[in-house]
């Protein structure tokens, strides 16, 4: 029987939940998660600049895209890729021996309290990794500790929920039409770093400097068709679990608004996204 990670008593829901049900709802949908990020990830790649001799850490890696372009473009060097869900990083790891990299490992590990070592790592890179550490003070100075001063750290977060309208769109027709509050900004949630002023302070704080944020706006992919985009959301929004008097009118608005957002290439909705981009401090 596997041994189950350490993990801060902070984040001990977010373990519960990656290695149970959202790990394995991602780990079926890998493929569409990588579809759904595909207007972004090359431009996340490239402000990495991966060097043929890089190490690189890949925080809250999934089913390892990131990580597995990481130790193409390293060569030389190495990716380590690290999460909490297990069925992810099986998969991660059988995808990177499929594509013969041996110089990707994966592990599972919490990020905000794991020992990787002093400046280990040239670059740390996450793609949706950062957002849901309990105390993300500990995880960003944990991280910053294992980068070589200098060196760098770039990740990609969501902008706040009322800029992506997909997700406030399945939010809100989920609640019977009626606008839902954006979560709160302390918790662990997609949107924790989608304020740039709490995010500089936060990097600022575990020692990164020249802290920029762009922001990126890029339509993200949900399906091929109205039936194969609505058992994606639907499932990821629970809209079968909703209640008796409002399930099925739920259903059929979710359907129509999927309709409208149907193009020749499938169907998609605006999003927005932070290029968050910083370094470690030189002195410490």
């Amino acid at each position: 029987m596997a041994e189950t990670p350490n993990v801060d008593a902070s984040n001990s829901d977010q373990l519960a939940m990656w290695d149970g049900g959202s790990g394995t709802f991602w780990t079926a949908r890998a493929d569409r998660f990588n579809e759904g990020m595909a207007g972004y990830h090359g431009t996340l790649v490239k402000a990495a600049g991966f060097q043929p001799d890089s190490r690189v850490l890949d925080v809250g890696c999934g089913s390892g895209q990131l990580t597995r372009d990481a130790a193409r473009a390293a060569y030389d060097g190495s990716a380590v890729g690290v999460d909490l869900s297990k069925a992810q990083l099986e998969l991660a790891r059988a995808l990177a021996i499929g594509e013969q990299l041996p110089n990707a490992t994966f592990l599972q590990v919490d990020a905000q309290v794991h020992d990787f070592g002093e400046a280990r790592f040239d670059i740390a890179v996450s793609r949706h990794g950062t957002m849901f550490f309990g105390d993300r003070r500990a995880a960003f100075s944990n991280i910053a500790r294992a980068i070589k001063p200098g060196g760098r750290f770039v990740q990609l977060t969501w902008q706040p929920v009322d800029r992506n309208e997909g997700l406030t769109t399945f939010r809100t027709i989920a609640a019977g039409g009626k606008a839902v509050p954006p979560p709160p900004a302390e918790a662990p949630t997609p949107f924790s770093l989608s304020d740039p002023d709490r995010v500089r302070a936060l990097m600022s704080e575990a020692g990164f400097v020249d802290i920029e944020l762009t922001g990126l706006t890029v339509p993200m992919y949900y399906g091929s068709d109205v039936d194969d985009a609505y058992d994606f959301i639907a499932d990821g929004f629970s809209y079968e679990k909703l209640d008796d008097d409002v399930r099925d009118s739920a259903i059929d608005a979710l359907r129509a608004d999927i309709a409208a957002h149907l193009t020749e290439e499938g169907v998609f909705y605006n999003a927005a996204h932070w290029l968050i981009e910083a370094r470690r401090s030189p002195v410490r």
